[in-house]
């Protein structure tokens, strides 16, 4: 897939309250020009990822692939505060000439929704033939399908939620108190601060993203001698330090904030009402072992969407499921791009 950068100078108002003066928004398409008639998959990205899904969805997306980025036009964006490229706490703030660090807005979800808006009407797409969303990209989903009702043709939810639940924002907030734990994150002199929180923060969330299960099966030490148990110690810290090489405190701050403000009843009369908005045809896919979404909080959209279609991934890896049970997924993709 191919990156593009789309800048805008005119203000970019924001739900929280103020504004960034002139906006930037990452994304990757197929490598060729849009044009009208095309089948458009749009994918929402999940938190610490970018907007190429063959970078982490490499056994779906891609030329000849499921997700066929020459059949179909493959559209994902990066979600504002990342630092792959959209606006961000990382990004020079034009009244200081340094980075915002803390004077960067917060940002929701809707927010991140309103962004790929623009991108859409830049591209000159009409019509999103099917719409995919899991984790947080899942919450970008679910408000763009309420959003723009009419733009939606088909749309798939996946391991997500109608509004943050009460556990996943305990865990982020475990996270954001790892970063401020770390005395260079509030010092902010350099985009260096807070790295070891930022470890830390990671290797907390991956034992939300993961299982009991899980970790039982592939970070258990083979040794039946073994006097204190390294494997799975050496594959958090593993995980942090693959993080902190490629990610930066600050925007993992914020897009932890952006998702605690998912509730997509807010402003519109509670989340079973807002359900009703989507007119688009829906299909919600849960995970087994995911603890973060389980399958009851998922199957509140399945439930609240009329005609919606529901499936459930039987999978040991928890949330990472949405990344990890490729064949599953496909199973449940390819009757609907068959479709569209």
């Amino acid at each position: 897939m191919i990156f593009h950068s789309l800048q805008s100078m005119a203000p970019f108002w924001l739900e929280a309250g103020g504004r960034l003066e002139g906006v930037t928004v990452a994304y990757h398409t197929s490598p060729r020009d849009y044009r009208e008639g095309d089948k458009v998959v749009w994918i929402c990205h999940a938190l610490t990822v970018n907007s190429n899904p063959e970078d982490w969805w490499e056994h779906l997306v891609g030329a000849g692939k499921l997700i066929d980025t020459e059949k179909y036009f493959v559209v994902c964006v990066n979600m504002l505060g990342s630092p792959y490229g959209s606006s961000s706490p990382s990004n020079i703030d034009p009244e200081t000439g340094k980075p915002y660090y803390f004077s960067f807005p917060d940002i929701t979800v809707r927010d991140m929704v309103h962004a790929m808006i623009m991108v859409r009407k830049t591209l000159g797409i009409k019509k999103v033939d099917f719409l995919i969303g899991s984790s947080i990209g899942g919450f970008q989903a679910l408000e763009w399908s309420i959003m723009e009702p009419e733009v939606i043709g088909h749309v798939l939810f996946m391991a997500t939620a109608a509004r943050v639940p009460a556990y996943l924002t305990a865990f982020n907030e475990a996270q954001r108190m790892a970063l401020e734990a770390d005395p260079s994150f509030r010092e902010a002199a350099s985009l260096e601060g807070g790295l070891e929180g930022l470890k830390c923060a990671r290797a907390i969330a991956l034992i939300s993203y993961r299982s009991f299960d899980g970790y039982e099966a592939t970070q258990t030490d083979a040794s039946e001698d073994t006097m204190f148990a390294e494997r799975a110690c050496s594959y958090e810290r593993y995980q942090g330090e693959k993080l902190s090489k490629q990610f930066n405190a600050y925007s993992y701050w914020y897009l932890s904030r952006s998702v605690d403000s998912e509730n997509i009843g807010r402003g519109r009369g509670g989340v079973a009402a807002a359900l009703s908005m989507i007119k688009a045809k829906t299909t919600v896919v849960s995970i087994t072992s995911d603890t973060i979404f389980p399958p009851r909080i998922v199957k509140v959209i399945a439930d609240g969407v009329e005609g919606a279609c529901y499936h459930e991934i039987d999978s040991k890896f928890g949330h990472d499921g949405f990344l990890l049970e490729y064949e599953q997924i496909a199973g449940i993709i390819r009757p609907i791009l068959d479709e569209i």
